[in-house]
């Protein structure tokens, strides 16, 4: 895969998510060696939660809420599995995350430059129907960390 593409039609169709829940708009890198996928998400006022939220210029400006943070590491996990693992939810193959042993929110994701969302494995233990994977995430924003995570992940493939 080049860099920079949109996402594929494919993934969106096989991702158990609508396509408004994805909220990545472009795949930057996929590193099947490494283990590693980068993708871009904008950050926008329109955002879910981000929208809701009541602004005040100084105590609370507007950013990306820290769930939705969250919700973007399983987002990027099943980028990851879909490329990486070559993981189809069609086939059966569905994924949970397990336990956040770290979860570190060191600036907020404002409105205008998009995230960097990265993401990556440290471990993983595969069978022939379920994939344990520790996962490690740092999302940046105009080359500010915004976002680091350790998590894991169990896959599995469930029959019909």
């Amino acid at each position: 895969m080049s860099a920079g593409t949109p996402l594929e039609q494919a993934f969106i169709d096989d991702c158990p998510y609508g396509p408004d829940a994805l909220l990545m708009d472009r795949v930057l890198e996929i590193d099947r060696d490494g283990s590693r996928v980068v993708a871009s998400m904008p950050v926008h006022d329109e955002l879910p939660l981000t929208k809701s939220q009541r602004v005040h210029p100084v105590r609370h400006p507007r950013h990306v809420n820290g769930g939705l943070m969250l919700h973007m590491t399983g987002m990027l996990g099943f980028l990851h599995a879909w490329y990486v693992f070559d993981l189809r939810h069609a086939e059966g193959w569905i994924g949970y995350g397990a336990k956040i042993h770290e979860a570190r929110f060191l600036a907020l994701a404002t409105p205008g430059a998009p995230l960097l969302l990265k993401g990556w494995t440290t471990r993983a233990r595969r069978g022939d129907t379920n994939i344990v994977a520790r996962y490690r995430f740092e999302f940046t924003q105009a080359d500010k960390v915004v976002y680091e995570g350790d998590q894991t992940a169990m896959w599995m493939k469930v029959k019909s």
